[in-house]
């Protein structure tokens, strides 16, 4: 299946195929995507149907900014229900810890970074999809669309100091004027937003500490089938953090915003636990990485976060009955 997102961005979308002049329906059916996912804005569905239909309307109607016209609509309340969390923190430095802690309401495709430098901070974007590059329009929508977080905390005249992408230039600029209203780069080493570090912590004119304590007890009192996301964020944060060497339960709690024992008792919620889902995360790499003759052994021990190469065989040996070297010989055979 894949990534998976909100279908509330399905819905956006929709907005967005009518001011650009395309038939959304005839866009999900190119896609293979559910119409009737639109009435469930609290879906998760794969990342792929959204943009395959960004492409599609690029190519169609010739407009190359569809991603940021849908994030030019965005709203808070289009974060569901974190946004009330999100609306009452004090500063935005609050706010975007719990953007990350309860990235798995929100997508499992996204990540956002903080980094503080002197006197900028740096707000950087990891996407993950199934494509080797993500694309130009998922990239400018989720910049775009968290401009309605930072302005919700800074004001509606705030503007960052920079935004930068990886991709090139697109032929027309316009929409990016309106949406960030700063100067905007492109080709770079990484896709983000630039802010004075002063920012993270400016009182938030809308922050009420008490409905903030009230959305937290909501959020964390979910019915056993929201509660299962929590696995799909271990999952995600292994995958970053297993090539680091960090995939201990109390580093992936430490990026979800929680402690080791709180993210414990949320697996045990959901029937498992962290070993487990880290077992499964390893043997789901370990049959791509092996898979790619490209992998020596040894590195995709590194990516797995073994701390040498006969750790991994012998957990490996355990798994799947056979060494790395004899598990490769055979998927190459068939």
């Amino acid at each position: 299946m894949g990534p998976l997102i909100r279908s509330t961005l399905l819905v956006k979308f929709t907005e967005t195929a009518k001011r650009v002049g395309v038939d959304a329906a005839d866009m999900f059916r190119h896609v293979g995507a559910d119409l009737q996912c639109l009435g469930t804005p609290e879906l998760l569905v794969p990342e792929r149907w959204l943009a395959g239909m960004l492409d599609a309307t690029e190519r169609r109607t010739g407009f190359v900014s569809v991603g940021l016209a849908m994030a030019e609509t965005w709203r808070m309340a289009d974060n569901g229900p974190l946004a009330l969390l999100l609306q009452h923190q004090p500063t935005l430095r609050h706010a975007l810890g719990h953007y990350e802690s309860y990235r798995h309401l929100r997508s499992e495709t996204v990540t956002f970074r903080l980094f503080e430098f002197g006197e900028l901070a740096v707000i950087r974007l990891e996407l993950e999809t199934e494509r080797a590059l993500p694309g130009r329009q998922p990239v400018e929508l989720t910049l775009g669309s968290l401009m309605s977080l930072l302005r919700w905390c800074l004001g509606p005249a705030w503007k960052p100091r920079e935004v930068r992408f990886t991709h090139a230039a697109p032929r027309e600029l316009d929409v990016h004027a309106r949406v960030f209203g700063c100067p905007v780069e492109f080709g770079c080493d990484f896709d983000c937003i630039v802010l004075k570090q002063a920012d993270l912590d400016h009182p938030n004119p809308h922050g009420d500490v008490r409905l903030a304590r009230f959305a937290k007890e909501l959020l964390d009192y979910q019915p056993h089938g929201m509660r299962a996301l929590t696995t799909l964020a271990v999952q995600r944060n292994l995958k970053v953090l297993l090539p680091k060497g960090r995939c201990s339960i109390a580093e992936v709690a430490s990026q979800l915003g929680t402690s080791a024992r709180t993210l414990q008792r949320r697996l045990e919620h959901e029937r498992t636990e962290f070993s487990a889902v880290t077992n499964d995360v390893r043997r789901s790499l370990a049959s791509l990485y092996l898979s790619d003759a490209r992998y020596p052994v040894s590195q995709v021990a590194t990516l797995l976060g073994f701390s040498e190469p006969s750790a991994f065989s012998r957990w490996f040996g355990a798994q799947f009955g056979q060494s790395p070297r004899e598990w490769r010989a055979g998927a190459v055979v068939s």
